[in-house]
């Protein structure tokens, strides 16, 4: 076979005495080398790679379980710059609208970088872990707390006390638990959808543009489906109140969507950086 290719003992990515020594012992000796070495390559920029996915999926699952836990929390938005709010009351939202935007942010650039597959994989990685979470929060709720539990707390002196403390923070309505699970898996498998046929439309350019478009669209299904679900059907709100509560919340996040542009560029110029490869996933 050597004979016929004219090589002789000049093997491509191979060393001259190695390729003469190679030739002496034969054909299936050189396809050897280059079945090793192919491999060899593969798995290092492989593993680099899956390295790289592994830490942006634990980022978005540490930042979309935290969410959910500080999602308790209610904060007065610009109470200097907009004191009357949009309606003539000061603009109240969850203090998870200041973290949830980040998920967004890892998805369109796992998108840009691996492609629709791995974005989606994390969505659903991160969908499972937020369930874990919660079951997990509700098995630590349920357990019995021991005596010695309010020892060294001077805002609480019984085991009651305690409880209602701990519950008051990290149990959450059932119905808040649907909507909030629905509307993240509609709004992040939206985004992914999205990111890829704008960036398929626009011939790869313009990443600002499938960036804002899809997160812009995808928050809006997520502000309307969350708080319908919870405050509308829920609580029972008047669907104006609820209505009003959907425009703040979209306005921030419009907000935040158009800060986290100039982050975008710089994240998936680090990782294809790091990668030392222009990624075009398909």
């Amino acid at each position: 076979m050597l004979e016929r290719t004219g090589l002789g003992g000049r093997i491509p990515g191979c060393p001259q005495w190695l390729g003469n020594r190679l030739f002496r012992l034969g054909p299936k000796a050189v396809e050897g080398h280059h079945s090793r070495a192919a491999k060899y390559m593969g798995l290092n920029e492989q593993d680099k790679a899956e390295k790289a996915f592994a830490v942006l999926m634990a980022a978005f699952v540490v930042v979309l379980v935290l969410t959910n836990v500080i999602g308790v929390k209610l904060f007065l938005a610009f109470p200097t710059l907009l004191p009357n709010g949009f309606f003539g009351e000061p603009i109240t939202l969850t203090t998870g609208i200041i973290t949830y935007p980040v998920t967004f942010l890892l998805t369109d650039v796992v998108c840009e970088v691996y492609g629709r597959k791995r974005a989606n994989l994390m969505v659903l990685t991160g969908f499972g872990m937020s369930l874990l979470s919660l079951i997990l929060i509700q098995i630590a709720s349920i357990v019995p707390g021991s005596q010695v539990w309010p020892s060294g707390n001077p805002n609480f002196e019984t085991v009651a006390e305690m409880q209602t403390a701990f519950d008051s923070v990290f149990s959450l309505p059932g119905i808040l638990i649907f909507g909030s699970m629905t509307a993240y898996l509609v709004a992040q498998l939206t985004d992914v959808r999205l990111f890829h046929f704008i960036k398929r439309m626009t011939k790869d350019r313009h990443l600002w543009l499938r960036n804002n478009g899809s997160t812009m669209i995808s928050q809006l299904l997520d502000t309307v489906i969350v708080n319908s679900i919870f405050l509308g059907y829920g609580l029972g709100l008047e669907w104006t109140v609820v209505g009003k509560i959907i425009f703040a919340s979209y306005v921030f996040k419009l907000i935040l969507a158009a800060i986290d542009t100039p982050f975008i560029y710089l994240g998936v110029f680090l990782l294809r950086r790091y990668l030392a490869r222009e990624a075009n996933p398909r």
